[in-house]
Formats: C-alpha cells, sequence, structure tokens
C-alpha cells in the first residue's frame, strides 16, 4: 500500500508543522523541579531507567498524533494494549519458540484494528469517536470472554526482554533499556512519515478536508492509514508493557486518554490541521515527568485523571482562542 499520494500537493496544502518551543519549555522547568528535589534524577542510569518507562505512552502519543492531525479519535488503543497483552500471554504460554511469532501477530493485530476503525470511519461515515468507542467495548468484552475472566498462560523471557532487559555498560550511558532503543527507532520512522507526501496530506486534510478532496486528495485513505499507525503504536506499547509489567487486565487502563493529553500538550490542535509528530511525543515525556514530579513530592497519584482532564480543557481553549484570533 503506497502511503504518499501520486502527485504533489498544491501550495496551498503545504502546511507547516507546530512550534514545539512551548512544550519545551514546559518541560525544562519540570525537569528542573524535579532535579531540585531528586538531585540524581539526570544521572545517565536513572534518566535511562526513566525514558525506557516512558517508551509506551511516547509511543502511544505518536500514533494517536497521525490520528488526531487528521481530524479523528482513536479511543481504542487502551483496550487494544490490554487485549494483545492478554493475547500474547494466552498464545505464547511460557514457550520462548512461540515468541516471535506472536510478536509479528500482535503487530498485524494491531494493524487490523486499526484498518477496521479506519474503514468504518471513512467509508461508513460514522464519527470516529462513535466507532472507536465501540471498538473499545468490543475488544474489552472479548478479551474477558476468551480468559473467562483471569489471564492464561504466561509470557516467555524473550518477550519480556523487550520491556525490562538493556544494554550494559554503555560509555557514558551506562544502562540502555530495549524499550528505548525501540521508542528511538519508531519515532524516526514517525518524523520521517511526517515529512512526506503522506505526513503534509494528513495535516492538509485535518486542516481542511473539503478542499483537500477537492485538489486530488483521497481522504479516506489517508485517514484509514493514520488509524493503522494508531494501532500498530498500540501494538508496539504492548509488546513494551508486557514486558515491563506482565499481564493484567489493567494493562492499557486508561492509556487512551493519556496518549490524547499528551498529543494536545504537545500543541497538536484537536480539530487537526496543526501540530508535529514531535510535539505529541515531547507532550507524552512532560506529562510522564510531571506525574514523576507529582509522585516525589507525595500528590496522590488519584489527581493523575484531574490534570489530564485540566491540560485537555486549557488545550482547547487556548486552540478555539487563537483560531478565534486568526
Amino acid at each position: 500500500m503506497r502511503i504518499a499520494e501520486s502527485r504533489p500537493l498544491p501550495r496551498l496544502f503545504r502546511v507547516r508543522p507546530g512550534s514545539v518551543a512551548p512544550i519545551v519549555a514546559i518541560l525544562a522547568v519540570l525537569l528542573v523541579l524535579l532535579t531540585l528535589r531528586q538531585p540524581d534524577f539526570l544521572s545517565p542510569p536513572s534518566l535511562m531507567s526513566f525514558l525506557g518507562r516512558s517508551a509506551p505512552i511516547i509511543l502511544l502519543a505518536a500514533g494517536q498524533y497521525f490520528v488526531i492531525v487528521s481530524g479523528e479519535f482513536d479511543l481504542s488503543v487502551g483496550s487494544l494494549v490490554t487485549a494483545q497483552v492478554v493475547v500474547a500471554a494466552r498464545l505464547i504460554d511460557s514457550e520462548p519458540s512461540r515468541t516471535w511469532p506472536v510478536v509479528v501477530l500482535l503487530l498485524a493485530f494491531g494493524a487490523a484494528a486499526g484498518l477496521v476503525n479506519g474503514i468504518v470511519t471513512t467509508r461508513l461515515r460514522v464519527p470516529s469517536f462513535i466507532t472507536t468507542l465501540g471498538m473499545f467495548l468490543i475488544l474489552v468484552g472479548a478479551v474477558y470472554l476468551w480468559s473467562n475472566g483471569a489471564p492464561k498462560g504466561g509470557l516467555s523471557e524473550e518477550f519480556r526482554r523487550f520491556g525490562r532487559r538493556a544494554f550494559e555498560d554503555v560509555p557514558g550511558l551506562g544502562r540502555v533499556p530495549y524499550a528505548l532503543l525501540v521508542l528511538l527507532a519508531a519515532a524516526g520512522l514517525a518524523v520521517l512519515l511526517t515529512r512526506s507526501d503522506f505526513g503534509r496530506t494528513l495535516v492538509a486534510v485535518g486542516g481542511n478536508p473539503r478542499t483537500a478532496e477537492l485538489s486530488g486528495v483521497r481522504v479516506w485513505r489517508a485517514k484509514t492509514i493514520a488509524f493503522v499507525l494508531s494501532g500498530l503504536a498500540a501494538a508496539l506499547a504492548a509488546i513494551l508493557l508486557g514486558g515491563y509489567s506482565g499481564v493484567s487486565f489493567q494493562a492499557g487502563a486508561g492509556l487512551e486518554f493519556g496518549a490524547i493529553t499528551a498529543v494536545v500538550l504537545g500543541g497538536v490542535a484537536l480539530g487537526g490541521g496543526r501540530g508535529s509528530v514531535v510535539g505529541a511525543m515531547l507532550g507524552a515525556l512532560t506529562l510522564e515527568t510531571l506525574f514523576a514530579l507529582m509522585n516525589f513530592y507525595g500528590v496522590s497519584g488519584a489527581l493523575k485523571s484531574t490534570v489530564q482532564g485540566a491540560i485537555i480543557l486549557l488545550a482547547v481553549a487556548v486552540s478555539s482562542a487563537r483560531s478565534t484570533s486568526e
């Protein structure tokens, strides 16, 4: 499947990505506050460990970026992560030889879920909020039914290495988690995609789908591919989370809201048409840094949802005010 349009976009649709300066400034302030509380936080061992633990939500934010910048939503990624962790444990059943076939199957599963979301949204014209909420409920119900309400099987050590193991004694860095390397590779691919014709097409579609369609863009195809990318990101996140935390029905609980919060925190407009994938990923890192800061200062973890809700409301208000002023 080709993801680039066959002809270049008109100049009108060569949209410049949003600035990442604000989110970089916020992240810098949070890191300073965190360092004041925990002086060794920025030491290579501590920082590498933190980035490795943050990799799943950063991956989800990158996938969510493609959907949101196209003007849609994906509420199914949290349940998709949970489903894939449970399915992986059941299929691997602690047998090392099954690890890589199951990893490939999980990636295909994620892409297939995204494809269904995309086709239902674009071809059947069901709002993405409803489509992905339906997928969320379908996956939750199917996993509970398949497992009889309790996860079965187990993840092999080969599978868990993605989330738990690291390269040891790396000069200047110490211990570099495999999860961080997976994140860097996926982030590089995401940035390349946004700089391709497909990435510019997606921003144009989110900004004005009707005008993009009149200019020859296949809007349905661009949006469907965005959902597929979100599904693949969820699959990678599930592999890392399963490796780090093990099997649980709570593996992906709330991650869809965390990813959306990270994206809007990173400056991506909820209505689509504006933002950058780098900003979305930095938004996820900033959110994780904020939660770490709350933890070090003894703030209840129960306030995480409150913080995420406040960030979304503030981001939407700022975006609305900016659109009005323009």
